[in-house]
């Protein structure tokens, strides 16, 4: 079993240029599986052995360890590409998770800041301080182009076309994009790196990150999650706000503003309008908001 699952990763990775958290994600949904039928069966069994009841057994396992459906669906995907993979090697005749049924999931709609909100945040980090200077930077931008936390930290000095006002972005299954920067983004961009060359170990290169630690190395993602909830605490905001929450704020300002919607599936990134749709849920509840507000016979 753990051969198998090593060769499916490694087909991901090369093959399919899957994104290193992609992998991660189907590592750890499969690892499950078999810890699973090794509980059940003493040992993993290989697998061309494993059968549907196996599986229905490993989910209903999940259903009463109180799995969200969300995550029981990733997982029921995960097994349907692990063996549609071994047929396609030849070690699998047919696929033991294709009968099984995807558990119903009511999609909530993404939290996300006002305007003002958005304001109160981006005016919170200190500009007379480098590392105010440089999170302030990286609020604009993750506001401004929508990015995803790991497309930011992923940025280097060379992704950043200042004369154009463009980022070139590097997306899930390393898909790129050229994301456009408002004059906002620019400016504090263009502040952070007046102070950035002040790192110790920074090396003002093409390929350096733009976002840098103290000490010139790359951040990570995590860093930038705590950086935001420091400022989240300061300007008084919603605590389940996360990094994510400014690519959620970002799509719904933009359609609230009157942006056709392919044109923010585009920037993005997402491979499906379908992914695009939510937001349209949210600018729809904000403009029945406002119509039985203002219109006298609503309501």
């Amino acid at each position: 079993m753990e051969t198998a699952i090593g060769r499916f990763l490694r087909y991901l990775s090369t093959e399919r240029n899957a994104s290193f958290h992609t992998v991660k994600s189907y590592r750890e949904d499969l690892h499950s599986l078999s810890e699973y039928l090794a509980t059940t069966h003493g040992r993993p069994p290989p697998p061309s052995h494993i059968q549907s009841i196996d599986l229905r057994g490993y989910v209903g396992w999940l259903h009463e360890k109180n799995y969200a459906k969300s995550t029981i669906a990733r997982r029921l995907a995960s097994m349907r590409s692990f063996f549609r993979f071994g047929q396609r090697e030849g070690w699998m005749e047919t696929n033991p998770a294709k009968p099984l049924r995807t558990p119903r999931q009511g999609r909530s709609l993404p939290h996300f800041l006002s305007t003002d909100e958005i304001g109160r945040l981006l005016a919170a980090p200190r500009r007379d301080h480098p590392r105010g200077l440089r999170d302030r930077a990286i609020l604009e931008t993750m506001y401004a182009a929508g990015l995803r936390v790991s497309e930011l930290v992923g940025l280097n000095d060379a992704d950043l076309d200042e004369e154009e006002g463009v980022l070139l972005v590097r997306g899930k299954g390393k898909k790129e994009r050229f994301a456009p920067v408002g004059s906002y983004a620019l400016r504090a961009i263009d502040e952070w790196r007046g102070v950035r060359k002040l790192a110790t170990e920074f090396q003002d290169r093409p390929d350096a990150p733009l976002f840098t630690n103290p000490s010139g190395k790359r951040l990570t993602t995590r860093s930038v999650g705590r950086m935001l909830e420091k400022y989240l605490r300061q300007a008084g905001l919603d605590t389940r706000t996360t990094p994510h929450t400014l690519r959620h704020s970002f799509a719904t300002h933009l359609l609230d503003s009157g942006a056709d919607i392919r044109a923010v599936q585009e920037l993005l990134g997402h491979k499906s309008l379908v992914t695009t749709q939510i937001y349209t849920h949210l600018s729809t509840a904000g403009l029945k908001a406002v119509y039985e507000k203002a219109h006298p016979r609503a309501i």
